[in-house]
């Protein structure tokens, strides 16, 4: 049985659906295509060990790969794992929250797609990416536009003619929330890109 995202791993249509109805539909079809000019901007920031943080299906990961660049991807899903490992990159099925591998020494972390919103706590998530980090090392987390500062709610998954999926904690950080949300990360932004419609920043471990 498909959970959460998985759905859309695979290609189907599916949503996210808030309290009151209001349904933002997710890019599939950019989980699963070869990397696009906006993920350049990460890709090409990555030049040591990198981790991909809720990889989905392997776009990043095997990108980085193809490079030469060591990566891992993670993700709670076995099926983004197999996805990942289909197109020859590594993958560990984790809790990001959990002992992963090489704690301390990555070069790199990648948090892209909007996963800067899981666990519904950005704070949160950028101290514990820390950990993950060595000294000097990078995140590189994609972001909402300016303006929209930092947003928590309950989603679910939904596809049309299935039952929508458990609810859970989500969040939204925007570019001009980031300095105040990264405080007590020991994580300091360094700089910021726009691609393809899409933010990006990057944040130094210190």
């Amino acid at each position: 049985m498909l959970t959460g995202f998985e759905p859309g791993l695979l290609g189907r249509r599916v949503s996210l659906e808030l309290p009151g109805g209001t349904r933002i539909s997710l890019p599939v079809d950019r989980w699963r295509a070869r990397s696009n000019p906006g993920d350049e901007v990460l890709v090409r920031a990555c030049e040591g060990p990198t981790l991909d943080l809720g990889c989905g299906p392997g776009r990043l990961t095997a990108a980085l790969a193809e490079r030469g660049v060591p990566a891992l991807g993670v993700d709670l899903s076995p099926v983004a794992v197999a996805l990942t490992r289909d197109r020859g990159a590594a993958a560990v099925r984790r809790d990001l929250f959990t002992r992963l591998p090489g704690e301390g020494r990555w070069r790199h972390a990648l948090l892209a797609d909007g996963n800067i919103g899981i666990g519904g706590n950005p704070a949160g998530l950028l101290r514990r990416v820390g950990e993950l980090l060595c000294t000097g090392g990078t995140a590189l987390v994609e972001l909402d536009r300016p303006g929209t500062g930092l947003r928590r709610r309950q989603v679910r998954v939904t596809e049309g003619g299935h039952p929508p999926g458990a609810w859970f904690a989500w969040a939204w950080l925007g570019v001009d929330a980031l300095h105040h949300t990264a405080r007590g990360s020991g994580l300091r932004p360094a700089w910021f890109a726009h691609r393809g419609g899409r933010w990006f920043a990057a944040l130094v471990r210190e």
